[in-house]
């Protein structure tokens, strides 16, 4: 979505004393004018709204990739080429990553005669999608900023809404072509890698080996629950990625039928035993509930998570049963975690153990993040093992992060996805100068 002015083609820019003179871009207005369009050129449409709104010289949105790492600008419909790879814009040390780790947008104001930035995040429910940015030929009122961040939430339920039609997302997220095991793995995966609700906040992050090693996670909402799941399917490629497809998918089909967790580990194990006889997949499985914050867990050989409470990080250390698949008399067993308000819960695979770093001290890291949101302290920590290994992974690495709020807080605030009781989330707009 690139919408330019006279210069770089496009739509003209209206007279400064007309700007603002167009259709009131509501909630509603935005998203009708969207579904009119097909999906390819939804978000063209709102560049176009904007540009007539406020004069805007060009309207861009960015889409994060599949790392978190960088950010690929989409071009106007008609024009994006998917025979060609993504042009990858890397996120360290720009506006673009402060925007995305602070969730507040960026204005750079570089004086008389130039253009002002504006840069907002496109976020839904903590998973950040991507970037909305403008350049305008004055700075925005407030009236002006609070369109524009109103603009980038409704442009998050755009995207969502969009790409179950179409490749366009997808291929915008690929800055290197995917092995056919990592796209049935990224396939296995939820649509959205965060999620925030009042009583916690939960991200994962997944960077395959350089032969893909059968790594999985994925997580569902309830009324009264959230689940979570880690799994690691044995051997490497597509053989990794089948094992990976059937353990998932029977987890997913005991969860959604009601199962308890003894039930989906139990369905799980009895798949593989039935179609893959040969394999086993390690994993965990959580289930909290939201109403009292009971905890349950189940571990099938997997590497007992990490807890970070009051500054300290600790292995919880329940009993392990077998991995799923195993041919062997067995039961799984329903054991209670000790999670309370405040705590953040680490769930791993074994490739974020197995690197080369006597140097990397993962518990150190997580307390060095503690202040990251999980989204972004699961890309850290899977960033740090990647730099461990020199960007050649021997195993999958794969993290999920819950930070978990307790079953008293009851509200968040949906536009900037922070608990309204939590004073220490940032808030407002970040404005950058020269020499800043």
């Amino acid at each position: 979505m690139t919408v330019r002015g006279p210069d770089g083609g496009g739509t003209a820019r209206p007279p400064r004393g007309e700007r603002g003179r167009g259709r009131a871009m509501t909630l509603a207005g935005t998203l009708a004018a969207a579904e009119a369009a097909a999906p390819v050129e939804s978000l063209d449409v709102v560049a176009r709204m904007l540009q007539e709104r406020l004069g805007a010289v060009s309207v861009s949105f960015l889409i994060t990739d599949f790392t978190g790492s960088s950010v690929v600008r989409l071009g106007a419909a008609g024009s994006v080429d998917t025979d060609e790879p993504a042009r990858r814009i890397t996120l360290r040390g720009t506006l673009y990553d402060d925007v995305i780790r602070t969730q507040r947008p960026g204005v750079e104001d570089k004086g008389e005669a130039a253009l002002v930035r504006i840069v907002a995040p496109v976020t839904n429910r903590g998973d950040a999608i991507g970037l909305l940015e403008l350049f305008l030929p004055e700075a925005p009122d407030a009236a002006a900023m609070q369109e524009i961040g109103d603009t980038a939430h409704a442009l998050a339920y755009l995207v969502i809404a969009n790409r179950s039609f179409t490749d366009v997302y997808q291929w915008g997220r690929r800055t290197k072509p995917l092995s056919l095991a990592a796209e049935i793995q990224h396939r296995l995966l939820p649509a959205s890698l965060a999620c925030e609700a009042a009583q916690f906040a939960v991200a994962g992050a997944l960077e395959p080996a350089d032969h893909v090693g059968g790594d999985t996670f994925d997580y569902a909402i309830d009324r009264d629950t959230v689940q979570l799941s880690v799994t690691d399917a044995m051997g490497h490629d597509v053989e990794a990625a089948l094992l990976a497809t059937l353990a998932v998918g029977a987890l997913r089909r005991a969860r959604r039928a009601g199962a308890d967790l003894a039930e989906q580990a139990r369905q799980a194990d009895q798949a593989m035993r039935e179609h893959r006889p040969k394999g086993y997949v390690t994993g965990q499985l959580l289930r909290i509930s939201l109403i009292d914050g009971r905890t349950e867990f189940i571990n099938a050989g997997h590497p007992w998570p990490l807890r970070m409470r009051d500054g300290q990080v600790r292995e919880i250390t329940p009993k392990v049963d077998m991995p799923f698949g195993f041919d062997a008399p067995h039961t799984y067993r329903i054991q209670s975690l000790d999670l309370r308000p405040g705590d953040r819960l680490v769930m791993l695979t074994d490739g974020m153990l197995e690197h080369n770093a006597g140097s990397l001290d993962l518990s150190d890291l997580i307390v060095r993040t503690r202040a990251l949101h999980p989204r972004e302290a699961a890309r850290t920590l899977i960033a740090a093992v990647v730099d461990a290994n020199n960007s050649h992974l021997q195993d999958d690495a794969t993290v999920m992060c819950l930070d978990w709020h307790g079953t008293n807080h009851s509200q968040r605030d949906a536009a900037t996805g922070a608990d309204l009781t939590d004073a220490s989330q940032p808030s407002g707009t970040r404005r950058i100068t020269p020499g800043r």
